[in-house]
């Protein structure tokens, strides 16, 4: 092995760490799913079989929205990948054009482009950022691997009903984190100040 090899298979291990950095980042296989969710949408109205001497035109009237729901999915999908606070619009959005592709689109692409995209699409809007890893809690790792809080952490959360409880005048029933009352005269309303 050469040390060219070796520089080459060190940059491929490099850039493929880094695609798998870029792509945790964003809701990466919804944005696939919906782009390859386009593709039949699109192709089948225009498309021709060939079955041997056989020719089967799935020419629809509707070949044009089926062209514009295709176009849209995918251009959908790669924003996803781009723009990753848009996951919500463009889910739902993915979703909608996947039903009404089913009866403008041979439906939608016999089944395969619906699914996608509407897989694609319930991806995209259950997709949440991860947590950084330097931001997670570190402690000890338990038998069933969740962490340990710390004694003075269980010990501050113990504490807080009676902490409450005292916030609220010693009545003995718990009030909200926002300390009103309305048998104080507070309506629920902070004042900035």
């Amino acid at each position: 092995m050469s040390a060219e090899t070796s520089a080459i298979s060190g940059q491929i291990v490099r850039r493929r760490s880094q695609f798998r950095a870029w792509r945790g980042t964003r809701p990466f296989w919804a944005g696939l799913y919906v782009l390859l969710g386009g593709f039949p949408i699109m192709y089948f109205p225009y498309a021709h079989l060939q079955f041997g001497h056989l020719t089967l035109a799935m020419s629809t009237t509707a070949g044009a929205g089926s062209l514009i729901i295709g176009v849209l999915l995918i251009v959908l999908g790669i924003s996803l990948w781009f723009q990753k606070h848009i996951q919500i619009f463009a889910g739902v959005a993915a979703i909608l054009l996947a039903l009404v592709s089913l009866p403008v689109s041979n439906f939608g692409g016999f089944l395969i482009g619906f699914l996608l995209a509407l897989i694609g699409g319930a991806m995209a809007v259950s997709w949440a950022p991860g947590v950084p890893p330097g931001t997670q809690e570190r402690g000890d790792a338990g038998q069933d691997g969740r962490t340990l809080r710390s004694a003075e952490a269980r010990a501050a959360t113990e504490a807080a009903p009676e902490a409450v409880t005292e916030a609220a005048g010693g009545t003995g029933e718990p009030n909200e984190l926002s300390e009103t009352n309305p048998a104080d005269g507070a309506n629920g309303r902070h004042s900035a100040g």
